[in-house]
């Protein structure tokens, strides 16, 4: 689901990262807070690329665009960014830290209170939530640079959300007449396929949905 583990982090491009002084000179020491601006200015091109990947896409995203909205051109860009796919990347990372950090990991006996925070949190964040559906579904294609890294967090999220459901079955928090593993990929399909119809219309409500798809699946009746 959308908690899941993101790509892997990536550090400052070496254009912006601290350099020790050569032996014969003190001209080569970077002045002092260049580092800081250097990734000040990399948060504020992940920010802007984060608005123009969830418009067009990562293939329709253009680094032209991107360069121009934060004052620099496409080789200035670069300085900060190898190429695209690490851009990509690492806009993909800051999305899933910070669904991480409103709504937590899945554990045993919070599932679904986790899911649905992030149900929540996506309501609040359509720019997020606009980056994920548009790329999700644009990495269908095999060709595409997200390609296994979705194919992987949806196998990993259900892999992980599988012994949760099984522990709160026997725990009586979750119908005993689901299974598990075809349940753990249908909570994620929900998820998107809400957030996917909120998108398109702003009147649907996620929280109610993804609430009522827990009411009528996932969690035993009062008198079962």
């Amino acid at each position: 689901m959308s908690s899941e583990p993101a790509a892997g982090d990536i550090g400052a491009s070496g254009a912006d990262a601290p350099t020790e002084p050569s032996a014969g000179s003190r001209s080569a020491r970077a002045p002092r807070g260049s580092y800081a601006k250097g990734q000040a200015r990399r948060q504020q091109i992940v920010d802007e690329a984060l608005v123009v990947f969830a418009r067009g896409g990562f293939h329709s995203g253009s680094l032209r665009e991107i360069a121009k909205r934060v004052g620099l051109t496409p080789t200035g860009l670069m300085h900060h960014f190898g190429n695209k796919e690490e851009l990509f990347t690492e806009v993909l990372r800051q999305r899933d830290e910070r669904v991480r950090e409103a709504a937590g990991d899945p554990a045993e006996h919070t599932l679904i209170q986790q899911a649905t925070k992030v149900v929540a949190y996506n309501q609040e964040s359509r720019g997020l939530t606009s980056l994920y559906a548009t790329v999700s579904a644009e990495a269908t294609d095999s060709e595409h640079p997200a390609h296994e890294h979705f194919a992987r967090r949806y196998r990993e999220s259900a892999e992980n959300a599988t012994p949760l459901l099984r522990a709160a079955q026997a725990d009586g928090e979750v119908r005993a007449d689901i299974d598990p593993a075809l349940a753990a990929r249908l909570i994620s399909a929900v998820m998107d396929g809400i957030q996917q119809q909120w998108l398109l219309d702003d009147d649907v409500d996620m929280n109610a949905l993804f609430a009522e798809f827990v009411r009528g699946y996932l969690v035993p009746t009062p008198d079962a």
